[in-house]
């Protein structure tokens, strides 16, 4: 994919270091993400990729080092503040969706923003528009037992999407689907990240994937290498 326009840097991280236990999962790793960017982090398993994600997206302090994200120093948020983001700033797609099993799928997209306070009515029919978008209104009322995997993981995708977040986190989102629905998945989540400008952290080990990003960055033993050199 051809890369976006230059802009300023989103979200950096620097020198992050991350140890559980005895065993380092981060070792200096760095990275960066511009605005409406998609970056893949590949690597082995265990090279401390799902880690530098979960680093990233506030939901793990690092030992050290620093992560800023528009210009502010998530190391000096305290936990409320980083639950803000991330209800707000920005969205996550897992590899089995964790979608709410009691919730029909309109519900479930609807769910971070009524987390926001916005009104049912009004949450639920921002819902139905991505539902729409994803190609899965036809699934609106169903419970997620009653849908396909790959109807799932568009279900997860528009949840993540409709609080139209600055940066999303996608960790494996295809790894649980069949080549031909995850093409679909990732060919609808690129889609629309482009169209709302956001930024995607694409964890992946399958170059299928990645080439849906405009570059990639191998993590392993816990360093990150740009293959494009920018980081």
């Amino acid at each position: 994919m051809n890369p976006p326009h230059a802009a300023p840097a989103l979200l950096t991280a620097t020198d992050v270091h991350k140890t559980y236990g005895s065993t380092p999962a981060l070792d200096g790793a760095g990275f960066t993400i511009r605005a409406g960017e998609i970056v893949a982090v590949m690597g082995p398993s265990g090279s401390g990729k799902s880690t530098l994600l979960h680093c990233l997206s506030g939901i793990v302090p690092p030992d050290s080092g620093t992560i800023h994200y528009a210009g502010h120093d998530l190391g000096a948020l305290s936990d409320a503040e980083r639950s803000a983001l991330r209800r707000t700033d920005f969205g996550f797609v897992f590899q089995f969706g964790q979608l709410v099993p009691e919730l029909t799928c309109t519900e479930n997209v609807a769910l971070p923003l009524r987390l926001t306070g916005v009104p049912r009515k009004e949450a639920e029919r921002r819902a139905t528009e991505w539902l729409t978008r994803l190609e899965v209104q036809d699934v609106r009322h169903h419970r997620p037992g009653q849908i396909s995997g790959g109807q799932g993981q568009r279900v997860a995708v528009a949840r993540a999407l409709v609080n139209d977040p600055r940066v999303l986190f996608a960790d494996e989102p295809t790894g649980a689907l069949d080549s031909l629905n995850g093409e679909r998945v990732m060919q609808l989540l690129v889609a629309a990240a482009q169209e709302t400008g956001t930024a995607v952290v694409l964890v992946t080990h399958e170059s299928r994937v990645a080439a849906y990003s405009h570059r990639e960055v191998v993590v392993r033993d816990g360093r990150a290498r740009d293959m494009a050199g920018a980081a």
